[in-house]
């Protein structure tokens, strides 16, 4: 039996963390389950999706709109690198926040630290994140354009962007 005691869930919160673990990987898993089992296309659509985004970005912003690109980078590997952080930021910042409505009868009937849900939601938009880059990754060799040394603060930059979307909720949602 689980007796919660005021102040008790600030003091341990981060070790509730860490002994909830195996919820998180079990969420975060049953979520990337639901969102590529259950469509028609599956990860075509992860594919699909930013590519065809970045195609309407392209036609639009250099053909008709006619702005220009600064720097040496392709047009459309500019668009696609500038969409990829945004893309990341929303939909991890959409899937935290649903997530926590989308399981009130978990979060009503059983104890555990509340930002696993959040958290747990954050997988998935990481994974449509991998697999974009990876579309990036294969515009740049087609285009043989090789990035800067900057490139090495990407990793640090995903983990700032995949916070910012769990900053705007409290860290505690009580029992």
């Amino acid at each position: 039996m689980l007796i919660l005691e005021p102040g008790r869930t600030e003091k341990n919160y981060w070790m509730d963390l860490w002994r909830y673990r195996e919820l998180f990987l079990i969420l975060a898993w049953r979520d990337i389950a639901v969102r590529y089992k259950q469509t028609i296309i599956g990860i075509l659509w992860a594919v699909l999706r930013p590519f065809l985004t970045m195609v309407v970005f392209t036609v639009i912003f250099s053909r008709i709109a006619n702005l220009p690109s600064d720097g040496s980078a392709p047009y459309a590997l500019m668009v696609f690198a500038a969409m990829l952080p945004w893309t990341l930021f929303a939909s991890s910042l959409s899937e935290s926040s649903n997530s926590l409505i989308d399981n009130t009868n978990l979060i009503s009937k059983v104890y555990f630290p509340r930002m696993i849900m959040p958290a747990a939601s954050l997988v998935t938009a990481l994974v449509d994140f991998l697999i974009s880059f990876s579309i990036l990754i294969l515009i740049m060799i087609s285009y043989q354009f090789m990035p800067g040394w900057n490139i090495l603060f990407l990793p640090f930059f995903i983990i700032m962007a995949l916070l910012a979307s769990l900053g705007p909720r409290p860290l505690d949602y009580g029992p």
